[in-house]
């Protein structure tokens, strides 16, 4: 009898790392359903309750970044580091994966680096338009690097590349006919034009700021918004404005039905996180994109010019965004034009089956089934 087919699945700490991670992890369970998955996260961090949830097994790495300010917090990082690579060896030597799986987040470095010692093959999924220090450096080795964007080869060799886009969550972009129907569970008026504001699950600061201080512009131009704050920020805002602030205002801390805002939506203001570009590139909806500045690289401002370049979103700089963003806002929403042109062209960008390519290539590195050499399409 065949063994089955183990994996490794390695990476974790934010949703956009995560939400991609499950959805590699379903799709080879749809190719092999017996094929064995761990998945291996940072202790303490957001894994260790999403991939139970999802049905997963999960272990954790004692490990964790650099802490920007602070000498005293760093002082047991290589401790953490070494402790972390001694057990990212022993996970590979007892489950004896066929191959492993990176897609960022602290505890991918010690699982790769432990498959390239133990000659293990590894695929890197490297979710953003600049590669992080970790994964240029493990990308030498590995076997594949799926990637999202174009021009990946200045960080990576150009013949293990293969782009394949960022697995997303597939009902979160299903949107088709559901616009009325986003607006009725909303409690808005499905024929007036909506902004959806969205800084992911904790918020973002810029935003709600920008929100707040051209409220009357907004309300004065008729309207509506779909604010979610985030966790970190709500209650203040609620407290200063009140949750019925005004009917055009619908102020929440987190959406449980994205798929409802994104329909109900005329034009969207987001952060310009990989996985959320990602979803954006198959809603097909005007968004302006205010990447956070505070994220290594700056690798948000970074994909967001990846879809500026193409006329495919507007970008406008965190230090800007308070005076700026509302008014250009509503001026997109009043240019038809300069919608459809966005919208025509973020969809361009769409690529809508990421996970199974990269679930392909990983049987094909397991040696098992799919078509071998890499596609650049």
């Amino acid at each position: 009898m065949k063994r089955a087919t183990r994996i490794i699945i390695s990476g974790g700490g934010t949703g956009g790392h995560i939400f991609p991670a499950i959805s590699i992890a379903n799709a080879l369970k749809r190719m092999e359903p017996g094929c064995e998955i761990l998945f291996v996260g940072a202790t303490g961090r957001m894994e260790m309750e999403k991939v139970p949830a999802a049905g997963y097994k999960i272990i954790g790495l004692n490990i964790s970044g650099i802490q920007r300010g602070s000498i005293a917090k760093n002082l047991s990082l290589p401790f953490k580091l070494l402790g972390s690579m001694r057990k990212a060896l022993q996970l590979i030597a007892d489950f004896k994966p066929d191959v492993v799986v990176g897609v960022g987040g602290y505890a991918s470095g010690p699982i790769l680096f432990a498959a390239s010692l133990k000659n293990v093959p590894y695929l890197i999924q490297e979710q953003n338009s600049y590669a992080g220090i970790t994964n240029k450096w493990l990308g030498k080795k590995a076997a594949r690097i799926c990637v999202a964007f174009d021009d990946m080869d200045q960080f990576f060799p150009t013949g293990n590349i293969l782009k394949t886009g960022n697995p997303v969550r597939k009902d979160v972009v299903d949107i088709a006919q559901k616009h009325h129907a986003g607006a009725e569970l909303l409690k808005l008026d499905p024929l007036k034009k909506t902004i959806l504001v969205t800084g992911g699950s904790l918020g973002a600061g810029t935003l709600n700021k920008s929100i707040e201080k051209h409220l009357q512009e907004l309300i004065d131009a008729d309207v509506q918004v779909i604010w979610q704050t985030g966790k970190f920020y709500y209650k203040g805002i609620v407290e200063r404005l009140g949750l019925d602030f005004h009917p055009n205002i619908r102020i929440l801390e987190f959406l449980n039905k994205m798929d409802m805002a994104y329909a109900a939506a005329d034009l969207i203001i987001s952060r310009a996180g990989a996985g959320t570009i990602a979803e954006l590139c198959l809603i097909k909806k005007p968004v302006i994109l205010v990447p956070s500045p505070n994220v290594a690289e700056d690798h948000q401002t970074k994909n967001a010019m990846a879809l500026v370049k193409y006329n495919a979103a507007l970008l406008i700089a965190d230090r800007s965004a308070e005076d700026t963003l509302v008014r250009e806002a509503l001026s997109l929403l009043k240019d038809k034009e300069r919608g459809k042109m966005f919208s025509e062209n973020i969809g361009k960008m769409a690529l809508p089956d990421s996970d199974n390519i990269i679930a392909e290539q990983v049987m094909i590195l397991a040696g098992k089934g799919g078509h071998d050499g890499v596609r650049n399409d």
